[in-house]
């Protein structure tokens, strides 16, 4: 056997256990991934969590960040039509954190309210490219959780490409989530485990 080759046999326990020990460590920190804040033409809120998220939407609007809040429609199932259609009030989901910020103070014209559904970050960066097209605007705050910043960096930029527009990503700060220490909790760390999964899918170019 090569003296190069027998080394390098040697040395693969050895970089395993660094890349172990690196991942618990440093997972997740790696997928929070801020930008610092600017003010912008509008706050974008991510589906995903009932009130998290629209909690920092509205500081920030409430802090003179943006002038505007402009709402994913998240995903929304085929059952729920079925129930409108069969004369039940549904309010899908924008529509309650629609009618949430009005009760905390954000008024109803600073407020977008979007149609459609939006299964995934993907979906909702396409969601957001029509809005800057349809508003001209600048720059956009995009809020979500802490786990999944990094990769809404990546989707919201490829997605918003050429259009001139320059997206901040910021994490709410009412999320309970604890990067440094992601695995003491099982919330945390399904969360994190599904977020490296997806990210090296999009690194792959299989997912969104």
């Amino acid at each position: 056997m090569r003296p190069t080759v027998r080394r390098t046999i040697v040395a693969l326990p050895a970089l395993a256990v660094l890349g172990a020990l690196w991942l618990f460590f440093y997972a997740g920190r790696y997928l929070q991934h801020e930008d610092p804040l600017q003010k912008a033409d509008a706050v974008f809120v991510l589906a995903g969590t009932r009130t998290v998220r629209l909690l920092e939407a509205v500081d920030l609007y409430k802090e003179g960040y943006a002038p505007l809040v402009a709402l994913s429609p998240g995903f929304v199932e085929p059952s729920e039509s079925l129930l409108r259609q069969r004369g039940v009030r549904f309010p899908r989901e924008v529509e309650q954190e629609r009618d949430l910020l009005g009760q905390i103070g954000v008024p109803p014209a600073a407020v977008i309210a979007t149609s459609g559904s939006a299964d995934n970050t993907a979906q909702e960066a396409a969601i957001l490219r029509d809005l800057v097209s349809a508003h001209g605007w600048r720059r956009v705050i995009v809020v979500t959780s802490k786990f999944h910043t990094r990769r809404a960096g990546f989707a919201f930029r490829r997605e918003l490409g050429g259009t001139g527009a320059e997206v901040v990503i910021r994490a709410s700060r009412y999320d309970p989530a604890d990067p440094a220490h992601w695995w003491r909790y099982r919330r945390d760390y399904r969360f994190a485990i599904t977020e490296w999964l997806k990210l090296i899918a999009y690194r792959l170019g299989l997912g969104g």
